[in-house]
């Protein structure tokens, strides 16, 4: 085992402790904040936020951590260290408040600006994934078996399934995808489960102009997707710097198979209106 699948499985360790967090507060009555408008806040994210930082804290001493839920005066030079641990402990907490299912818990790493190493683990699916760059990509099935997973080798977009936001995303994108002859998209929440839905292969291509969340909502994704065969890029085709300074994805987020990478970059820039 290599030193990157190595911390990918310490990271999946974590993560599904912390998903137990998550589910935990699931369960119960729980009290939504907002950290401002539309952009709320549990105590699920909060506690595995704590557990998931601390814990990477005790397995990685002095790593440099930027978490969601963190104080930023915690992070605030991260862009100077070569490593850096991207953690969002809810991805798609409007969805958690929703309770319909469509949320995750993700950590990534990268190094030198670079995703290289993404967990995805979805809790109320009870399924779980990584991927390190250049090795490979995998799903871990119950009994701890690791299942390898690759992105669809569809070349051509007719018939092509394309993942959307659900809350975020207009009619415009869908016009675009017809259009070109694709299916019908497919509208789910969380970035990182919709990174997985492209990951596996049952989505060839994941889609976000304008401002796509945060660095903690593309690193994992961008790292399992580039591990099961994919390619992601900024919705203007520019692979993501992690180390820019800029916690922002101002310019939204394309995840794809590869193969279509291309033809979808054409039809975001085409479409000034497409940047929500």
């Amino acid at each position: 085992m290599s030193e990157q699948t190595e911390k990918a499985r310490i990271a999946l360790a974590i993560a599904q402790d912390a998903a137990d967090v998550v589910m935990r507060v699931y369960a119960q009555p729980f009290a939504v904040e907002y950290k401002g408008e539309n952009d709320p806040v549990t105590r699920g994210d909060r506690e595995a936020n704590e557990l998931i930082v601390e814990r990477l804290t005790r397995e990685f001493p002095g790593a440099t951590i930027v978490a969601e839920e963190s104080d930023p005066l915690l992070y605030s030079g991260f862009a100077a260290s070569s490593d850096v641990w991207f953690v969002d402990p809810l991805d798609g907490t409007r969805e958690f408040v929703a309770r319909n299912g469509e949320f995750a818990v993700m950590i990534g790493l990268a190094q030198r600006g670079k995703a290289t190493m993404g967990v995805i683990v979805a809790p109320a699916w009870r399924r779980s994934f990584f991927g390190v760059v250049g090795e490979g990509a995998w799903e871990v099935l119950p009994g701890g078996e690791l299942l390898p997973i690759h992105v669809s080798p569809r070349s051509t977009s007719a018939g092509a399934v394309v993942a959307i936001s659900r809350s975020r995303s207009s009619g415009s994108i869908a016009a675009v995808l017809a259009g070109m002859a694709m299916a019908a998209p497919v509208r789910h929440g969380s970035s990182g489960l919709k990174g997985v839905l492209v990951a596996v292969g049952q989505c060839d291509a994941y889609v976000q102009p304008g401002v796509a969340g945060m660095r903690w909502d593309a690193c994992a994704t961008d790292a399992l997707v580039r591990a099961a065969g994919g390619a992601c890029t900024d919705a203007h085709g520019d692979p993501f710097d992690y180390a820019c300074g800029d916690l922002l994805n101002s310019k939204g987020l394309l995840a794809s198979n590869g193969h279509l990478h291309g033809v979808m970059l054409g039809a975001v820039r085409a479409r000034d209106d497409l940047a929500l």
